[in-house]
């Protein structure tokens, strides 16, 4: 990657400059980071290993808890890391890296989730011919999608912002190199590019607004059910419809709209990069019998085995 600014390295200023806050924040984020990886990491083992777990929502549900995953671990370790050493620099390379990783991930869960509110619309909507639409084929087909669709979406934003010119400042107001605060440090005007990022945004509401109809239209569907039918679809879909606000709302709100208070926007962007991946596992489970019956049987078993070899 060629760089023909003439900085080399950005400093990240971080959530606060106190020391004393900084080291409360190791704590605390330290903390949220095992608990994503942990919780998105036994999701994934729980539905690979399980065989009652074969159906596509759970499929999908799969590959959210992986991209939950990698979409932390492209801020949280360095921000976690920056919170303990006083200058938290970055290097051209690794910011753009960084912002290529918070975008390709990103978007892919926003692709992902719409896939999810697809599935739950034809299960409940469409129930007879649920198997023949969501076949395995179909549901790979849609997962590759959502990752090609992100790595699109990424390239585009990243080579618009190599390609400005970075001469003075290097101080960079959030805890990650994005778009926004890169656009601030460039020494040229970045209207016509800001254009294009808020275009970005722009996928994040288009998929929000076909998230609601799809949601309305399930709704809607539900009132000819019965009592236990509506309550087990409610289940399901309240659960997604849980993390869908949590993540479209914070991400929507940074990215569809000119950046005027970057202080505001790395607040709201801890959101969407670390509790709404940190919450996914906690809803999804808690609210579903089926993952927690499997996830117990997974347990026994291997403390059985464990009991085995003793």
């Amino acid at each position: 990657m060629e760089n023909t600014s003439n900085v080399k390295e950005f400093i990240l200023l971080g959530l606060s400059e106190n020391q004393g806050v900084q080291k409360i924040c190791f704590v605390m984020f330290l903390f949220f980071y095992t608990i994503i990886v942990s919780g998105n990491l036994l999701i994934v083992i729980t539905v690979t290993s399980s065989q009652r777990l074969n159906s596509p929502m759970y499929f999908f549900l799969c590959y959210l808890s992986f991209v939950d995953i990698c979409y932390s671990s492209v801020t949280a370790p360095k921000m976690i890391a920056d919170f303990l050493v006083e200058n938290k620099t970055i290097s051209f390379v690794g910011c753009i890296t960084q912002l290529f990783g918070v975008h390709f991930f990103g978007c892919t869960e926003i692709f992902i989730l719409t896939v999810m509110a697809y599935d739950r619309y034809v299960a409940i909507c469409r129930p007879l011919h649920y198997t023949t639409l969501m076949t395995r084929r179909t549901c790979g087909r849609m997962v590759l999608g959502s990752w090609v669709g992100g790595f699109v979406h990424s390239t585009v934003q990243t080579l618009l912002t190599t390609q400005l010119p970075f001469c003075g400042p290097n101080k960079i107001d959030h805890y990650f190199c994005d778009v926004h605060p890169l656009l601030q440090l460039a020494c040229t005007d970045t209207y016509a590019v800001g254009i294009i990022v808020a275009a970005g945004g722009a996928i994040a509401l288009s998929c929000f607004f076909i998230l609601v109809m799809s949601y309305i239209v399930i709704l809607v569907s539900l009132k000819s059910q019965t009592y236990e039918g509506r309550q087990k679809a409610l289940s399901t879909c309240g659960s997604h419809i849980t993390v869908v606000i949590l993540f479209f709302g914070p991400c929507t709100f940074v990215y569809i709209r000119p950046s005027s208070n970057l202080l505001e926007d790395k607040s709201v962007a801890v959101f969407y990069t670390v509790i709404t991946p940190m919450l996914n596992p906690l809803i999804y489970t808690l609210r579903n019998e089926e993952v927690k019956s499997a996830m117990k049987k997974l347990w026994s078993k291997k403390l059985g085995s464990e009991v085995g070899k003793m």
